[in-house]
């Protein structure tokens, strides 16, 4: 596998750009504080397990080669998380902020954990990535092409986990700074659920 790092490059990059992963591990830090944003970005890297695995065996191609099976998935990764903003909102509608690191009440750590890997796991365009994008760096000639994908796969894994915390990190000492001023968590609330709603939005939309 001679080209691992300009498929590590590769990986960072498309990693780093804009999308519901880093935007909801970003807005979560933002809200909650940099524990919320660490456990979303595990919750994200956990659930690219579950693409790995459809790449890897084929159901993938499945999911491309049958769309009402990707729209299926796409349009309730869309509702899932506009319902995960509502929620949000409803929370600021009644006054309650979410987590600061000093204890204030929010969103539990296990249940934005879970709430990140269902989002992820319910992106279909994710799985469609990996199976585009991971054959293009395995060398057919040298054989083990499944073993191969899933070391590339795990190596993208890894480096979108150390993005997503560099992310948690930065967004969770601005939500801090915000959240030492009144009223300051109420309207990061409703900004979450605000950004939450806009993702489910933008995931249902075609490309």
């Amino acid at each position: 596998m001679p080209d691992i790092f300009l498929f590590l490059l590769a990986a960072m990059t498309l990693t780093l750009a804009p999308g519901p992963d880093n935007i909801y591990v970003l807005t979560r830090g933002i809200a909650q504080g940099k524990k919320a944003g660490l456990v979303a970005a595990a919750g994200f890297s956990s659930g690219l397990i579950f693409h790995t695995l459809l790449a890897v065996l084929g159901f993938a191609a499945v999911i491309k080669a049958y769309p009402p099976a990707y729209h299926a998935l796409q349009y309730a990764g869309a509702a899932y998380l506009a319902y995960l903003g509502y929620r949000t909102l409803r929370s600021a509608s009644a006054g309650i902020a979410l987590a600061s690191e000093e204890g204030a009440p929010g969103v539990p750590l296990k249940r934005i954990y879970w709430q990140s890997v269902l989002a992820n796991m319910l992106n279909p365009k994710v799985t469609l990535f990996f199976i585009a994008f991971l054959p293009q760096f395995v060398h057919a000639e040298a054989g083990r092409v499944p073993l191969q994908m899933l070391l590339l796969a795990l190596l993208f894994i890894a480096q979108a986990f150390v993005i997503f915390s560099a992310i948690a990190l930065f967004s969770g000492a601005v939500g801090a700074y915000f959240r030492r001023r009144a009223s300051a968590s109420v309207h990061l609330n409703r900004l979450a659920g605000c950004a939450f709603i806009g993702l489910g939005i933008r995931m249902a939309l075609p490309e």
